[in-house]
């Protein structure tokens, strides 16, 4: 067994076990307490009919339980099946299908979510393997009935703590997340203790975690990667964490400060919220890397706004697949690199990266865009259940096929510049909708906008959706107009619509616009206007 592997092994620093783990409203957890905690909700997981390959369903807010669940399941060859809190009942009824979770550890409510009155609604009969819940719950607190079953209260810490030398081999299935999701519903990435501790380690040496001083802000739910991979870097370098068990901007920036926070990680949509919350221009003195992933267009504004408040941001890149923080700008590149998505591995001792082109296979030199293909030791293992989905998702060689678009820098780092479904083919060249956005925005009469891709007469085109300023109602075809003068003539949008806002949808890893709903809607519009003209 490969020992330095084990999940174990991220609270294990010599001299350290005094030293804060967690920080959070409740208290701080020093990082022997949180091993200790892991331990015993191990034992409690085995009084309670869990063992080795047996699902746990986790569906909780940021807290030491959710992480004390995963560092016990590590121990016991369990696995963690990580629920969005955001969930509602389909969704829920789905993953614990799936997944064939055996328990759920879940708690009554969260502010305005009723769990319980959510998991009612879901018929007990399609989750035959389901046979235990447990609520994390204050001790004078009554137990409610869930989906027919007598629920448990989560109370490890009155169990003897198992040995500390218990853990079952890291290459044991530790954890599912779920991708974005489809019409046909969500995947379960699979990945194991070696995965993660691997990577939680690399994290943490190209981040600084391990320098004196580091603490990390972890504000996402942990549910996701984009949050937890920055929570186990921060473990593994020895770096305190501090939990928030929802995202607030307003509270973020005052703990930020209060607790001595250097690091964060989250989305563009979340660091204006947090720039609009912090007073001053320059709120957090000590931050040393604020990483972001773009959601969202218009990146020189962004850039703009986040200079004024003097952030210390990195653009990123990462998946479900390949763990989120896979790679991140460096801090002291210039703005045009530093903010771009994508970046240098945090390792590059045993990974590799490539890009194909998405027509003739080739593997493409440096600058040319194509897919973005990853093979790596911390790679996931598969799609729980889909052996299909999984051979689809990885070429002959290893290589994940990531669905995205982007290309090599001629030192080994990459660009990354949108979804393959998301980037265009127009003109016979591969154009981001970021492109077009980027200047759709500067528009005077232009607050939001997204472009996406529809067949018109055989050939794709570019189709934009805008959110006007406040108070403007400009023209369509005077913003076409307005384009035509400043981008090729392939690039410019064929049809312009207004809409008051955009479709969402809520991830752990941040709130993404829906570009498919918009591609559908502008087919339906494009179907009427064509009616309506060979009616006339």
């Amino acid at each position: 067994m490969a020992d330095e592997l084990l999940m174990s092994t991220l609270l294990s620093h010599p001299g350290a076990e005094d030293d804060i783990a967690v920080i959070s409203e409740k208290g701080d957890v020093s990082f022997g307490q949180l091993n200790t905690y892991g331990r015993q909700t191990a034992a409690w997981l085995l009084q309670n009919g869990i063992g080795q390959g047996d699902k746990v369903a986790v569906w909780l807010v940021n807290n030491v339980e959710w992480l004390a669940l995963l560092f016990g399941a590590a121990r016991i060859g369990a696995t963690i099946v990580s629920v969005n809190t955001r969930y509602r009942a389909h969704e829920i009824e789905y993953l614990l299908e799936k997944s064939g979770a055996k328990m759920i550890v879940m708690q009554p409510g969260f502010r305005q979510i009723d769990f319980v009155g959510l998991v009612e609604q879901i018929d007990p009969a399609n989750l035959p393997a389901l046979s235990k819940v447990a609520v994390v719950c204050d001790p004078g607190d009554a137990l409610p009935e869930v989906l027919g079953l007598p629920s448990r209260r989560f109370c490890p810490k009155e169990a003897a703590p198992v040995a500390e030398d218990t853990e079952q081999d890291p290459e044991t299935p530790l954890i599912l997340f779920t991708t974005s999701g489809t019409t046909s519903g969500p995947k379960l990435v699979e990945h194991n203790s070696r995965s993660l501790v691997l990577h939680s380690r690399r994290v943490a040496l190209n981040e600084g975690m391990d320098k004196p001083g580091a603490r990390v802000m972890a504000s996402l739910p942990i549910c996701g990667v984009f949050s937890l991979n920055a929570v186990l870097g921060a473990l593994a370098g020895g770096a305190g964490v501090i939990l928030m068990d929802t995202f607030d901007a307003a509270e973020f920036a005052k703990r930020f400060v209060r607790d001595a926070a250097t690091h964060a990680y989250g989305s563009d949509e979340m660091y204006d919220l947090i720039a609009e919350a912090a007073e001053g221009d320059n709120p957090f003195p000590a931050a040393r890397r604020l990483g972001f992933a773009s959601f969202h267009p218009d990146l020189d504004a962004f850039i703009g706004r986040m200079r004024a408040k003097n952030f210390p941001m990195i653009g990123l890149y990462g998946s479900s697949e390949v763990n989120a923080l896979f790679a991140l700008q460096k801090i002291d590149a210039l703005d045009n690199e530093r903010f771009q998505a994508g970046g240098y591995p945090v390792s590059t001792a045993d990974v590799d990266v490539r890009v194909r082109d998405t027509e003739t296979g080739a593997v493409l030199v440096s600058h040319q865009s194509g897919e973005i293909e990853i093979r790596g030791r911390t790679n996931f293992l598969g799609y729980l259940g889909d052996a299909t989905a999984t051979a689809k998702a990885i070429t002959e060689d290893g290589f994940f096929r990531t669905g995205d678009i982007g290309f090599m820098r001629e030192d080994g780092s990459f660009v990354y510049e949108g979804r393959g479904g998301d980037v265009l083919r127009l003109g016979g060249f591969l154009v981001s909708p970021a492109e077009i956005e980027t200047l759709m925005n500067r528009l005077d009469d232009v607050a939001k906008v997204q472009v996406v891709g529809v067949e018109i007469e055989g050939k794709t085109k570019a189709v934009a959706f805008v959110i006007p300023s406040e108070g403007a109602v400009p023209s369509p075809c005077a913003l076409r107009d307005d384009m035509k003068r400043n981008i090729a003539s392939f690039k410019v949008p064929e049809h312009i619509w207004l809409i008051e806002a955009f479709p969402v949808t809520h991830s752990s890893n941040g709130t993404k616009i829906q570009r498919a709903q918009l591609r559908q809607i502008a087919m339906q519009r494009l179907e009427v206007e064509m009616n309506a003209d060979n009616s006339s």
